[in-house]
């Protein structure tokens, strides 16, 4: 059976993450890593924080901590509140690791052998008030491509054309703000990336059924302008991977790290050797994931991010891979998403508009947020979130659809049944048409989930939740018992059963309240239904159940005025 590789882009250190972050990659990520494990496959499900960088440096130094320290307190967060997010990663690692340390300075040396690595004098920016030399990141100024005023010394997030800082036009200091800034000479490793252009192209063109957005930023990157560039590897920064080769200062580059952008994707793989050592495996249990000579070539790696993040995992991560002339296992499939917008604008860390994690779980369970996230995930376009909208999808699909559904059925068979799945009775036409219609929605929501169609698979899993509700109105139970209550204990003992049914297809969108539906159903059957009639019997006559508390609470009007107020300004 093939084994599924999930990574996600992991998220930059520097405080908590909006939900635009959190629906951009990792979210969807454990969608489908929660699925693929429903249906019986082997998954591993890495993400990390990244923590190199100026943005940690900076971060540190505002909350007045050495940038160990911090890091550490803040992966910790992040870490707390993907938990409460339900993100089901088999590791939560860090890029400080020393196993992402080893790691980086291998592919280096790799490289280096491979003379895909040289030394050379460049042009770096340097903020007299500042009294540093900037990172491209936080070199911002108006796009010669586009005209975006924001854009940054590495790349435009408006067109996403691939920058040097001194190509901006009236640059500044994204620290201070300040235009007092000069170029001076430094000396760096640069990444020959445009050596391995032709071997990107064609890989890139091997890649069966991508995303259209995926091909087209990478193509975009390749061959616009003057195609594919090298990249610098290494910056003068204290904090990150030490420029190091066989353990000793790299010639020339004594004082320096390397680029968070370089070792960032390797803690992937890094990742995944700190799950085999926390977990007491052997080498071999993290290289099957990762290199083909030992056991990857059976493996699909999926990866899940935001349209900013895919020029280097589809051009630099892979360079570094193919660059090293060693089996490791690439991406097969790139997963990628637009931007989520917030209420006529855009999501902003800076200003502090728009919800973020910690905020989303202090005001509401987890699964209110998965299911009308994943349910509107930006795949094909932009998608701007709203109150009322969120509002109108939480109380209509999840409490007046599957909440009801739930709560209906099993109230009425503890008022007229007592607290047992009743006897008597047999399926009937209506039972039929119902069990086809199931059926015909489980095979739309597999495919859909299958092909990784996220808003398409809410869709139908909704669609699945609306059948049994339809059912239920028109078999109308409470009429029936009057005159032949075997009747109608056939078709509550059919809808209990279907309760079970929608706690497993529901579990990858909303895993708490379909962990609610078992527990009520007192099953731990969380078998995925391959027969409808069978899964629909799978609960026989005589088998408990409680009544579970209410699944969803309906958003009042005032919370969803109030919640919009809150959400609007500048976070204190």
């Amino acid at each position: 059976m093939t084994r599924t590789l999930i990574t996600s882009a992991i998220p930059y250190i520097n405080g908590i993450k909006h939900l635009g972050n959190l629906v951009g990659s990792q979210l969807p990520a454990d969608l489908y890593a929660r699925y693929l494990r429903a249906r019986g496959q082997e998954v591993m499900f890495i993400c990390a924080t990244d923590e190199h960088g100026t943005p940690a440096e900076l971060a540190a130094k505002k909350a007045g901590k050495p940038v160990a320290d911090y890091c550490a307190e803040m992966w910790q967060v992040q870490k707390d509140l993907a938990d409460g997010f339900r993100l089901s990663f088999d590791h939560f690692g860090r890029s400080s690791s020393q196993r992402n340390h080893a790691l980086t300075q291998h592919f280096a040396a790799r490289l280096a052998d491979a003379g895909l690595i040289d030394e050379r004098s460049s042009r770096q920016v340097y903020s007299n008030a500042d009294g540093r030399f900037l990172p491209d990141r936080y070199v911002e100024g108006t796009c010669p491509n586009c005209g975006y005023d924001r854009a940054r010394g590495d790349q435009c997030e408006n067109c996403t054309k691939q920058l040097d800082p001194t190509d901006l036009i009236e640059p500044r200091s994204a620290i201070s703000g300040s235009t007092d800034l000069e170029v001076r000479e430094t000396k760096h490793l640069f990444l020959r990336q445009s050596k391995l252009r032709g071997d990107l192209d064609a890989w890139i063109d091997g890649q069966d059924g991508w995303p259209v957005l995926t091909t087209s930023i990478a193509k975009k990157w390749l061959h616009d302008g003057d195609g594919l560039q090298d990249r610098g590897i290494t910056r003068d920064l204290d904090w990150g991977v030490p420029v190091l080769r066989d353990g000793e200062p790299w010639p020339g580059m004594e004082g320096k790290v390397f680029y968070v952008w370089f070792d960032a994707p390797i803690e992937y793989i890094a990742g995944t050797a700190e799950w085999a050592d926390a977990n007491g495996q052997p080498e071999a249990a993290w290289r099957r994931w990762w290199r083909e000579d030992e056991g990857a070539d059976d493996v699909r790696y999926v990866q899940f991010m935001g349209k900013d993040n895919v020029p280097f995992h589809t051009l630099s991560f892979p360079a570094t891979l193919i660059g090293s002339g060693e089996p490791w296992k690439k991406v097969d499939y790139l997963k990628s998403f637009n931007y989520l917008n917030y209420d006529g604008g855009q999501f902003s860390t800076s200003q502090g508009r728009g919800v973020f994690m910690d905020q989303a779980l202090s005001i509401l369970p987890a699964d209110y947020w998965r299911w009308w996230l994943l349910s509107h995930v930006p795949e094909n376009s932009d998608t701007e979130f709203t109150w009322e909208n969120f509002q109108t999808s939480v109380n209509k699909d999840l409490a007046d659809v599957l909440g009801n559904f739930v709560s209906r059925v099993t109230k009425f068979c503890r008022a007229k049944f007592g607290e047992t799945i009743p006897e008597g009775g047999s399926m009937g036409e209506p039972e039929r048409i119902l069990i086809g219609r199931l059926s015909d929605g489980l095979a739309a929501y597999q495919t859909h989930m299958d092909n990784i169609e996220i808003r398409k698979a809410a869709a139908e899993l909704r669609a699945i939740w609306v059948a049994g509700n339809e059912y239920l109105q028109e078999a109308a139970p409470w009429s029936v018992f009057k005159d032949d209550p075997e009747r109608a204990a056939a078709q509550v003992r059919l809808a209990l059963n279907l309760i079970r049914v929608y706690a497993v297809l529901s579990r990858p969108f909303i895993p708490d309240a379909a962990e609610a539906m078992l527990a009520g159903m007192q099953t731990d059957d969380d078998s995925w239904p391959t027969d409808m009639e069978a899964a629909l019997t799978a609960l026989p006559a005589g088998h408990a159940f409680v009544v579970p508390d209410v699944l969803f609470a309906k958003i009042t009007d005032e919370q969803r005025e109030d919640w919009a107020a809150r959400f609007s300004g500048v976070r204190t």
